[in-house]
């Protein structure tokens, strides 16, 4: 008989780890409506992986249209055999999944471009990121949005690993190695299963850990002229992170956090 780790899926997994797209496409209209005074109808997801913000964004009315880019073939060809099953065939048709690299390829121009996941931190020089952020800006509409993510806190610098444990397995990020110097970042994700299977592993990150400050500059040299930070806000009866994000300038140097970075065109 297999064993746990060997019947998953670790695109699953990750997706039902770390990713609440629900919430992430709610946020990204809220906030283009907020900005713009008008619905979000087109996306741009940059480095999608397995493209389940794309397919969630399609399904929220008969107008909206997304496209999902990725330099990996095998997780486009999972978004498009498994993630898009549940769409419609004309949900399908306003799904773009397009084998490329974001740091040049140019859409359609779009109202909002999403990197998410930390995904851009692959860029380790100011001049690669510099290039990524400009190639976006000519890519969003005139009132378009660029929306991004990161963490940090003291323990963002440290070699750790932490468990969260779910129904069906339990998801084990891992710090594995930090370079004060360069801050170059290698970080893994294992699954440990009930019948102690394990998936070793499962993806690997090779980044640079960038401060809010380095990309807020980056993106005004880039052409981005409004760029503000959302914190993640804490519980403190439950002792845990919500859902919501508050708009900030300053915040407290906790062990971690986690922000939006969105900057307007």
């Amino acid at each position: 008989m297999k064993k746990l780790a060997q019947q998953a899926d670790r695109y699953e997994l990750y997706e039902e780890s770390v990713q609440n797209v629900e919430f992430e496409v709610s946020f990204y209209k809220k906030m283009f409506k907020r900005s713009a005074n008008r619905e979000a109808v087109s996306l741009r997801e940059d480095f999608c992986a397995s493209a389940k913000i794309s397919v969630e964004w399609v399904k929220k009315s008969k107008f909206t249209k997304s496209y999902a880019v990725d330099l990996d073939k095998r997780v486009l060809d999972y978004a498009e055999n498994v993630s898009s099953n549940d769409l419609t065939s004309e949900q399908k048709k306003r799904l773009h999944l397009i084998y490329g690299d974001s740091i040049s390829y140019m859409s359609p121009k779009v109202d909002i471009v999403s990197a998410c996941n930390f995904s851009y931190w692959v860029f380790k020089t100011r001049d690669k990121l510099k290039k990524y952020f400009k190639n976006t800006y000519k890519c969003l509409k005139k009132d378009g949005l660029f929306i991004l993510d990161a963490f940090g806190g003291y323990e963002a610098h440290q070699e750790l690993e932490e468990r969260t444990k779910h129904k069906r397995f339990t998801y084990v990020w891992d710090q594995h190695s930090f370079n004060p110097v360069t801050n170059d970042l290698t970080c893994f994700i294992h699954f440990e299963f009930k019948d102690k299977s394990r998936i070793n592993r499962a993806f690997k990150y090779e980044w640079r850990l960038w401060s809010l400050m380095e990309i807020k500059e980056c993106l005004n040299e880039s052409g981005f002229e409004s760029v503000d930070f959302f914190m993640q806000g804490w519980d403190e009866k439950k002792n845990e992170e919500t859902e919501r994000f508050y708009k900030t300038k300053k915040c407290d140097a906790d062990p971690g956090w986690l922000a939006y970075i969105i900057a307007k065109k």
